[in-house]
Protein backbone atom coordinates (compact mmCIF):
# COMPACT_ATOMS: atom_id res chain seq x y z
CA UNK A 1 0.00 0.00 0.00
CA UNK A 2 1.55 3.31 -1.17
CA UNK A 3 0.04 5.41 2.02
CA UNK A 4 3.65 6.59 3.38
CA UNK A 5 2.32 7.17 7.33
CA UNK A 6 4.63 9.90 9.44
CA UNK A 7 5.05 7.58 11.93
CA UNK A 8 7.39 5.13 10.01
CA UNK A 9 10.50 5.66 12.33
CA UNK A 10 8.40 3.70 15.21
CA UNK A 11 8.03 0.81 13.35
CA UNK A 12 11.41 -0.79 12.64
CA UNK A 13 12.71 -3.71 14.51
CA UNK A 14 10.71 -5.94 16.18
CA UNK A 15 8.30 -2.99 16.33
CA UNK A 16 7.27 -3.88 13.01
CA UNK A 17 5.14 -6.50 14.29
CA UNK A 18 2.80 -3.68 15.78
CA UNK A 19 -0.66 -3.59 14.28
CA UNK A 20 -0.60 0.54 15.39
CA UNK A 21 2.26 3.00 16.70
CA UNK A 22 2.28 3.20 19.89
CA UNK A 23 2.61 6.66 20.19
CA UNK A 24 -0.92 7.00 18.23
CA UNK A 25 -3.02 4.58 20.10
CA UNK A 26 -5.48 7.63 21.97
CA UNK A 27 -6.35 8.84 18.24
CA UNK A 28 -6.35 4.38 17.35
CA UNK A 29 -8.85 4.00 20.01
CA UNK A 30 -10.98 7.36 19.53
CA UNK A 31 -11.50 6.43 15.90
CA UNK A 32 -12.17 2.84 16.78
CA UNK A 33 -14.62 4.20 18.87
CA UNK A 34 -16.92 5.97 15.61
CA UNK A 35 -17.19 2.02 14.42
CA UNK A 36 -19.05 1.41 17.66
CA UNK A 37 -21.29 4.74 17.39
CA UNK A 38 -22.27 4.09 13.96
CA UNK A 39 -23.14 0.70 14.45
CA UNK A 40 -25.96 1.37 17.20
CA UNK A 41 -26.99 3.88 14.29
CA UNK A 42 -27.36 1.19 12.02
CA UNK A 43 -28.96 -1.23 14.47
CA UNK A 44 -31.07 0.64 15.56
CA UNK A 45 -33.11 1.04 12.09
CA UNK A 46 -33.80 -2.37 12.55
CA UNK A 47 -35.56 -2.05 15.63
CA UNK A 48 -37.38 1.27 13.77
CA UNK A 49 -39.16 -0.92 10.89
CA UNK A 50 -41.01 -3.00 13.46
CA UNK A 51 -42.02 -0.08 15.45
CA UNK A 52 -42.66 2.51 12.56
CA UNK A 53 -44.79 -0.76 11.28
CA UNK A 54 -46.80 -0.21 14.51
CA UNK A 55 -46.86 3.18 15.13
CA UNK A 56 -47.22 4.54 11.21
CA UNK A 57 -49.33 1.30 9.96
CA UNK A 58 -46.46 0.20 7.23
CA UNK A 59 -46.46 -2.68 5.42
CA UNK A 60 -42.98 -4.44 5.54
CA UNK A 61 -42.27 -3.59 2.18
CA UNK A 62 -43.10 0.53 2.32
CA UNK A 63 -41.26 -0.03 6.41
CA UNK A 64 -37.76 -1.10 4.41
CA UNK A 65 -37.87 2.07 3.02
CA UNK A 66 -36.20 2.79 6.20
CA UNK A 67 -33.02 1.41 5.24
CA UNK A 68 -33.44 3.20 1.39
CA UNK A 69 -33.24 6.52 3.03
CA UNK A 70 -30.64 5.55 5.40
CA UNK A 71 -28.23 3.99 2.74
CA UNK A 72 -29.39 6.84 -0.03
CA UNK A 73 -27.38 9.07 2.53
CA UNK A 74 -24.32 7.28 2.64
CA UNK A 75 -24.59 6.88 -1.70
CA UNK A 76 -25.12 10.53 -2.08
CA UNK A 77 -22.74 11.85 0.34
CA UNK A 78 -19.49 9.19 0.57
CA UNK A 79 -18.15 11.18 -2.57
CA UNK A 80 -18.78 14.64 -1.71
CA UNK A 81 -16.91 13.48 1.74
CA UNK A 82 -14.09 12.18 0.40
CA UNK A 83 -13.72 15.73 -1.97
CA UNK A 84 -13.87 17.20 1.30
CA UNK A 85 -11.60 15.25 3.49
CA UNK A 86 -8.81 15.87 0.45
CA UNK A 87 -9.26 19.17 1.74
CA UNK A 88 -9.65 19.60 5.63
CA UNK A 89 -8.20 16.05 6.54
CA UNK A 90 -9.38 13.04 7.89
CA UNK A 91 -10.31 15.24 11.66
CA UNK A 92 -11.85 17.39 10.25
CA UNK A 93 -13.96 15.11 8.50
CA UNK A 94 -14.40 13.04 11.56
CA UNK A 95 -16.31 16.20 13.16
CA UNK A 96 -18.22 16.90 10.16
CA UNK A 97 -19.84 13.61 10.35
CA UNK A 98 -20.33 13.80 14.20
CA UNK A 99 -22.28 17.19 13.83
CA UNK A 100 -24.47 15.65 11.16
CA UNK A 101 -25.23 12.21 13.14
CA UNK A 102 -26.30 13.95 16.11
CA UNK A 103 -28.47 16.84 14.24
CA UNK A 104 -30.16 13.85 12.65
CA UNK A 105 -30.52 11.78 15.82
CA UNK A 106 -32.06 15.55 17.03
CA UNK A 107 -35.01 15.37 14.30
CA UNK A 108 -36.45 12.45 15.79
CA UNK A 109 -38.05 14.57 18.33
CA UNK A 110 -40.09 16.87 16.12
CA UNK A 111 -40.45 13.51 13.57
CA UNK A 112 -42.19 11.59 16.04
CA UNK A 113 -44.51 14.68 17.24
CA UNK A 114 -45.31 15.10 13.59
CA UNK A 115 -46.02 11.47 12.80
CA UNK A 116 -44.75 11.89 9.49
CA UNK A 117 -42.80 8.83 7.82
CA UNK A 118 -41.09 11.45 5.59
CA UNK A 119 -39.71 13.53 8.53
CA UNK A 120 -38.23 9.61 9.88
CA UNK A 121 -36.78 9.45 6.67
CA UNK A 122 -35.08 12.77 6.44
CA UNK A 123 -33.92 12.73 9.93
CA UNK A 124 -32.36 9.32 8.74
CA UNK A 125 -31.22 11.02 5.91
CA UNK A 126 -28.96 13.42 7.78
CA UNK A 127 -27.69 10.75 10.04
CA UNK A 128 -26.45 8.31 7.23
CA UNK A 129 -24.65 11.69 5.58
CA UNK A 130 -23.06 11.80 8.89
CA UNK A 131 -21.90 8.64 9.26
CA UNK A 132 -20.77 8.54 5.24
CA UNK A 133 -18.22 10.94 6.33
CA UNK A 134 -17.07 9.11 9.29
CA UNK A 135 -16.79 5.65 7.43
CA UNK A 136 -14.74 7.54 4.69
CA UNK A 137 -12.79 8.87 7.62
CA UNK A 138 -12.39 5.75 9.29
CA UNK A 139 -11.75 3.21 7.42
CA UNK A 140 -8.87 4.55 5.18
CA UNK A 141 -7.68 6.40 8.52
CA UNK A 142 -7.30 2.59 10.12
CA UNK A 143 -5.75 0.97 7.44
CA UNK A 144 -3.07 3.86 7.20
CA UNK A 145 -1.96 3.26 10.96
CA UNK A 146 0.57 0.60 10.94
CA UNK A 147 2.59 -1.68 8.03
CA UNK A 148 0.42 -2.43 4.99
CA UNK A 149 0.63 -6.24 5.17
CA UNK A 150 -1.56 -6.12 8.68
CA UNK A 151 -4.21 -3.78 7.38
CA UNK A 152 -6.86 -6.28 7.01
CA UNK A 153 -6.21 -7.14 10.28
CA UNK A 154 -5.96 -3.81 11.39
CA UNK A 155 -9.67 -3.11 10.15
CA UNK A 156 -11.04 -6.18 11.24
CA UNK A 157 -9.77 -5.47 14.44
CA UNK A 158 -11.22 -1.95 14.67
CA UNK A 159 -14.87 -3.17 13.33
CA UNK A 160 -14.77 -5.41 15.93
CA UNK A 161 -16.17 -2.79 18.14
CA UNK A 162 -18.33 -1.88 15.07
CA UNK A 163 -19.82 -5.84 15.85
CA UNK A 164 -20.15 -4.80 19.69
CA UNK A 165 -22.09 -2.10 18.94
CA UNK A 166 -24.29 -3.73 16.37
CA UNK A 167 -24.72 -6.39 19.18
CA UNK A 168 -25.80 -3.84 21.94
CA UNK A 169 -28.07 -2.12 19.64
CA UNK A 170 -31.07 -4.35 19.80
CA UNK A 171 -30.95 -4.79 22.99
CA UNK A 172 -30.87 -1.79 24.35
CA UNK A 173 -33.34 -0.33 21.59
CA UNK A 174 -35.56 -3.06 22.04
CA UNK A 175 -35.81 -1.92 25.90
CA UNK A 176 -36.22 1.56 25.34
CA UNK A 177 -38.06 1.80 21.80
CA UNK A 178 -40.22 -1.46 22.33
CA UNK A 179 -43.50 -1.11 24.72
CA UNK A 180 -44.26 -4.50 24.21
CA UNK A 181 -47.43 -3.72 23.46
CA UNK A 182 -48.99 -5.69 20.45
CA UNK A 183 -52.46 -5.45 18.52
CA UNK A 184 -54.13 -7.72 16.06
CA UNK A 185 -55.05 -6.37 13.36
CA UNK A 186 -58.71 -7.39 14.53
CA UNK A 187 -57.69 -5.40 17.78
CA UNK A 188 -56.84 -2.71 15.89
CA UNK A 189 -60.03 -2.48 14.05
CA UNK A 190 -62.25 -2.72 16.99
CA UNK A 191 -60.81 0.13 18.76
CA UNK A 192 -62.15 4.00 18.94
CA UNK A 193 -60.46 6.26 16.16
CA UNK A 194 -59.48 8.06 19.55
CA UNK A 195 -57.78 5.30 21.12
CA UNK A 196 -56.33 3.96 17.95
CA UNK A 197 -55.13 7.50 17.34
CA UNK A 198 -53.38 7.37 21.08
CA UNK A 199 -52.04 3.94 21.09
CA UNK A 200 -50.27 5.22 17.69
CA UNK A 201 -48.92 8.30 18.94
CA UNK A 202 -47.55 6.58 22.41
CA UNK A 203 -45.77 4.26 19.74
CA UNK A 204 -44.20 6.76 17.52
CA UNK A 205 -42.94 9.05 20.93
CA UNK A 206 -41.16 6.19 21.87
CA UNK A 207 -38.73 6.69 19.61
CA UNK A 208 -37.75 10.43 21.26
CA UNK A 209 -35.67 10.17 24.47
CA UNK A 210 -33.70 7.35 22.80
CA UNK A 211 -32.38 9.53 19.94
CA UNK A 212 -32.17 12.48 21.95
CA UNK A 213 -29.82 10.47 24.39
CA UNK A 214 -27.88 9.33 21.37
CA UNK A 215 -27.15 12.71 19.76
CA UNK A 216 -25.86 13.81 23.22
CA UNK A 217 -23.48 11.18 23.16
CA UNK A 218 -22.26 11.70 19.66
CA UNK A 219 -21.52 15.75 20.33
CA UNK A 220 -19.67 14.45 23.29
CA UNK A 221 -17.56 12.41 21.18
CA UNK A 222 -17.17 15.24 18.77
CA UNK A 223 -16.09 17.61 21.61
CA UNK A 224 -13.31 15.05 22.65
CA UNK A 225 -12.15 14.51 18.93
CA UNK A 226 -11.65 17.90 18.70
CA UNK A 227 -9.39 18.24 21.44
CA UNK A 228 -7.73 15.20 20.70
CA UNK A 229 -3.73 15.56 18.94
CA UNK A 230 -4.32 13.73 15.91
CA UNK A 231 -1.41 12.16 13.98
CA UNK A 232 -1.14 13.79 9.88
CA UNK A 233 -1.04 10.59 7.61
CA UNK A 234 0.18 12.25 4.16
CA UNK A 235 -0.40 9.72 1.18
CA UNK A 236 2.84 8.74 -0.81
CA UNK A 237 4.01 11.94 -2.44
CA UNK A 238 5.44 9.99 -5.15
CA UNK A 239 3.11 7.38 -6.03
CA UNK A 240 3.67 4.18 -8.44
CA UNK A 241 3.93 4.63 -11.89
CA UNK A 242 1.19 2.20 -11.55
CA UNK A 243 -0.82 4.29 -9.88
CA UNK A 244 0.35 7.90 -11.23
CA UNK A 245 -2.13 9.11 -14.22
CA UNK A 246 -4.55 6.08 -14.18
CA UNK A 247 -8.12 6.53 -13.65
CA UNK A 248 -9.43 5.27 -10.64
CA UNK A 249 -11.83 2.93 -12.59
CA UNK A 250 -8.83 1.26 -13.96
CA UNK A 251 -8.31 -0.53 -11.09
CA UNK A 252 -9.84 -4.52 -11.26
CA UNK A 253 -9.88 -5.41 -7.85
CA UNK A 254 -11.50 -1.83 -6.96
CA UNK A 255 -14.41 -2.68 -9.45
CA UNK A 256 -14.51 -5.41 -7.82
CA UNK A 257 -15.04 -4.45 -4.81
CA UNK A 258 -17.48 -2.05 -5.72
CA UNK A 259 -19.77 -4.54 -6.70
CA UNK A 260 -19.19 -7.12 -3.78
CA UNK A 261 -19.56 -4.45 -1.10
CA UNK A 262 -22.89 -3.41 -2.67
CA UNK A 263 -23.94 -7.10 -2.51
CA UNK A 264 -22.57 -8.06 0.69
CA UNK A 265 -24.27 -4.75 2.73
CA UNK A 266 -27.30 -5.22 0.89
CA UNK A 267 -27.23 -8.83 2.14
CA UNK A 268 -26.44 -8.17 5.63
CA UNK A 269 -29.43 -4.94 5.64
CA UNK A 270 -31.99 -7.63 4.40
CA UNK A 271 -31.43 -10.19 7.18
CA UNK A 272 -31.05 -7.49 9.82
CA UNK A 273 -34.13 -5.38 8.80
CA UNK A 274 -36.64 -8.38 8.80
CA UNK A 275 -35.23 -10.43 11.32
CA UNK A 276 -37.65 -9.71 14.29
CA UNK A 277 -40.33 -10.35 11.66
CA UNK A 278 -38.49 -13.30 11.04
CA UNK A 279 -38.54 -14.61 14.23
CA UNK A 280 -42.20 -13.46 15.02
CA UNK A 281 -43.86 -15.73 11.89
CA UNK A 282 -41.18 -18.46 12.38
CA UNK A 283 -40.55 -19.28 15.71
CA UNK A 284 -43.40 -17.58 17.15
CA UNK A 285 -42.05 -15.20 19.97
CA UNK A 286 -43.01 -11.95 20.90
CA UNK A 287 -41.19 -8.51 19.60
CA UNK A 288 -39.10 -7.76 22.89
CA UNK A 289 -37.64 -11.26 22.51
CA UNK A 290 -37.28 -11.63 18.19
CA UNK A 291 -35.38 -8.18 19.39
CA UNK A 292 -32.60 -10.29 21.83
CA UNK A 293 -32.46 -13.11 19.64
CA UNK A 294 -31.25 -10.13 17.22
CA UNK A 295 -28.90 -9.26 19.47
CA UNK A 296 -27.58 -12.40 20.15
CA UNK A 297 -27.02 -13.00 16.51
CA UNK A 298 -25.24 -9.69 16.46
CA UNK A 299 -23.29 -11.14 19.45
CA UNK A 300 -22.14 -14.07 16.97
CA UNK A 301 -21.24 -11.10 14.55
CA UNK A 302 -18.88 -9.47 16.99
CA UNK A 303 -17.17 -12.61 17.66
CA UNK A 304 -17.09 -13.47 14.35
CA UNK A 305 -14.73 -10.00 13.46
CA UNK A 306 -12.35 -10.85 16.84
CA UNK A 307 -12.00 -14.41 15.93
CA UNK A 308 -11.48 -13.11 11.88
CA UNK A 309 -8.87 -11.04 12.99
CA UNK A 310 -6.97 -13.56 14.77
CA UNK A 311 -7.72 -16.57 12.08
CA UNK A 312 -6.26 -13.95 8.94
CA UNK A 313 -2.97 -14.70 10.78
CA UNK A 314 -3.15 -18.33 9.36
CA UNK A 315 -5.41 -17.87 6.40
CA UNK A 316 -5.29 -15.32 3.51
CA UNK A 317 -7.87 -12.59 3.94
CA UNK A 318 -9.41 -13.43 0.43
CA UNK A 319 -9.35 -17.14 0.48
CA UNK A 320 -11.43 -16.46 3.94
CA UNK A 321 -13.55 -14.06 2.49
CA UNK A 322 -14.40 -16.83 -0.41
CA UNK A 323 -15.17 -19.48 2.31
CA UNK A 324 -17.36 -17.30 4.54
CA UNK A 325 -19.78 -15.97 1.42
CA UNK A 326 -19.76 -20.42 0.64
CA UNK A 327 -21.42 -20.54 4.62
CA UNK A 328 -23.57 -17.64 4.71
CA UNK A 329 -25.26 -18.45 1.22
CA UNK A 330 -25.65 -21.86 2.60
CA UNK A 331 -27.12 -20.93 5.97
CA UNK A 332 -29.34 -18.66 4.10
CA UNK A 333 -30.75 -21.67 2.09
CA UNK A 334 -31.83 -23.82 5.61
CA UNK A 335 -33.41 -20.65 6.59
CA UNK A 336 -35.66 -21.02 3.42
CA UNK A 337 -36.24 -24.61 3.23
CA UNK A 338 -36.05 -25.40 7.01
CA UNK A 339 -38.92 -24.61 9.76
CA UNK A 340 -39.30 -23.36 13.11
CA UNK A 341 -36.12 -22.51 15.18
CA UNK A 342 -34.13 -24.46 12.93
CA UNK A 343 -34.17 -21.91 10.13
CA UNK A 344 -34.28 -19.32 12.68
CA UNK A 345 -30.66 -20.74 14.36
CA UNK A 346 -29.32 -20.94 11.05
CA UNK A 347 -30.52 -16.89 9.82
CA UNK A 348 -28.99 -16.01 13.10
CA UNK A 349 -25.59 -17.62 12.50
CA UNK A 350 -25.31 -16.23 9.28
CA UNK A 351 -24.17 -13.06 11.07
CA UNK A 352 -21.01 -14.77 12.21
CA UNK A 353 -19.65 -15.58 8.28
CA UNK A 354 -21.11 -11.79 7.64
CA UNK A 355 -18.29 -10.63 9.70
CA UNK A 356 -15.49 -10.08 8.13
CA UNK A 357 -16.79 -9.36 5.26
CA UNK A 358 -17.63 -5.34 5.02
CA UNK A 359 -13.70 -4.53 6.30
CA UNK A 360 -12.10 -7.40 4.04
CA UNK A 361 -13.92 -6.76 0.95
CA UNK A 362 -12.35 -2.92 1.87
CA UNK A 363 -8.67 -3.83 2.75
CA UNK A 364 -8.80 -5.59 -0.35
CA UNK A 365 -10.21 -2.74 -2.59
CA UNK A 366 -7.94 0.02 -1.08
CA UNK A 367 -5.07 -2.13 -1.64
CA UNK A 368 -1.81 -0.02 -3.66
CA UNK A 369 -4.08 2.54 -4.78
CA UNK A 370 -1.59 4.96 -3.22
CA UNK A 371 -2.52 8.81 -3.12
CA UNK A 372 -6.28 7.36 -5.38
CA UNK A 373 -7.21 6.07 -1.43
CA UNK A 374 -9.20 8.35 -0.77
CA UNK A 375 -10.99 8.81 -3.78
CA UNK A 376 -11.25 4.66 -3.63
CA UNK A 377 -12.70 4.48 -0.49
CA UNK A 378 -15.35 6.72 -1.04
CA UNK A 379 -16.18 4.57 -4.24
CA UNK A 380 -16.70 2.18 -1.67
CA UNK A 381 -18.45 3.34 0.81
CA UNK A 382 -20.96 4.45 -1.85
CA UNK A 383 -21.40 0.70 -2.89
CA UNK A 384 -23.71 0.74 0.79
CA UNK A 385 -26.29 2.06 -1.54
CA UNK A 386 -26.97 -2.06 -1.76
CA UNK A 387 -28.60 -1.44 1.78
CA UNK A 388 -30.84 0.73 0.49
CA UNK A 389 -32.21 -1.47 -2.63
CA UNK A 390 -32.21 -4.82 -1.47
CA UNK A 391 -34.26 -4.69 1.71
CA UNK A 392 -37.27 -2.81 -0.22
CA UNK A 393 -37.18 -6.20 -2.57
CA UNK A 394 -36.70 -9.00 0.24
CA UNK A 395 -39.55 -7.48 2.04
CA UNK A 396 -41.62 -7.34 -1.70
CA UNK A 397 -40.67 -10.78 -2.54
CA UNK A 398 -42.09 -11.76 1.82
CA UNK A 399 -44.95 -9.75 0.76
CA UNK A 400 -45.79 -11.75 -2.58
CA UNK A 401 -45.42 -14.74 -1.46
CA UNK A 402 -47.09 -13.62 2.15
CA UNK A 403 -44.12 -15.76 3.67
CA UNK A 404 -40.75 -14.15 5.20
CA UNK A 405 -38.41 -17.17 4.66
CA UNK A 406 -38.90 -16.49 0.45
CA UNK A 407 -37.23 -12.87 1.38
CA UNK A 408 -34.04 -14.36 1.89
CA UNK A 409 -33.38 -15.58 -1.28
CA UNK A 410 -31.82 -11.75 -1.53
CA UNK A 411 -28.77 -12.59 0.80
CA UNK A 412 -28.51 -15.83 -0.50
CA UNK A 413 -27.23 -14.00 -4.20
CA UNK A 414 -25.77 -11.62 -2.73
CA UNK A 415 -23.46 -14.21 -0.68
CA UNK A 416 -22.78 -16.00 -3.62
CA UNK A 417 -21.30 -12.66 -5.34
CA UNK A 418 -19.32 -12.17 -2.46
CA UNK A 419 -17.65 -15.91 -2.77
CA UNK A 420 -16.67 -14.86 -6.05
CA UNK A 421 -15.30 -12.00 -5.14
CA UNK A 422 -13.17 -13.74 -2.17
CA UNK A 423 -12.00 -16.31 -4.88
CA UNK A 424 -11.07 -14.06 -7.61
CA UNK A 425 -8.75 -12.26 -5.01
CA UNK A 426 -6.92 -15.04 -3.57
CA UNK A 427 -5.91 -15.70 -7.13
CA UNK A 428 -4.01 -13.01 -7.26
CA UNK A 429 -6.44 -10.26 -8.93
CA UNK A 430 -4.93 -6.77 -8.64
CA UNK A 431 -4.91 -3.71 -11.06
CA UNK A 432 -5.00 -3.82 -14.82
Amino acid sequence: MALAPQWTDELSGSGQELLVARRYLIAFALVTSLFFMWAVANNFNDILIKQFQKALDLTRMHSGLVQTAFYLGYFTIALPAGWVMLRVGYKNGILIGLLLYALGALLFFPAAESRTFGFFLIALYVIAAGLAFLETAANPFIIAMGPARTAAQRLNLAQSFNGFGGFIAPFIGGALIFSGVEHSSAELAAMSPAALDAYRASEAQAVQMPYLGLAAIVLTLAFVTWRVRFPQIAEDAAPTADVQGRSIWAFRHLRWAVVAQFFYVGAQVSIWSYFINFAQEIAGVGEKSAAHYLGFSLMAFMIGRFAGTALMRLIAPARMLAIYGAVAAALCAVSIGAEGWSALIALGVTSFFMSIMFPTIFALGVADLGSKTKLGSSLIIMAIIGGALFPPLAGLIADRADSIQAGMVVPLTSFLVVMLFGLRMSRGARMV
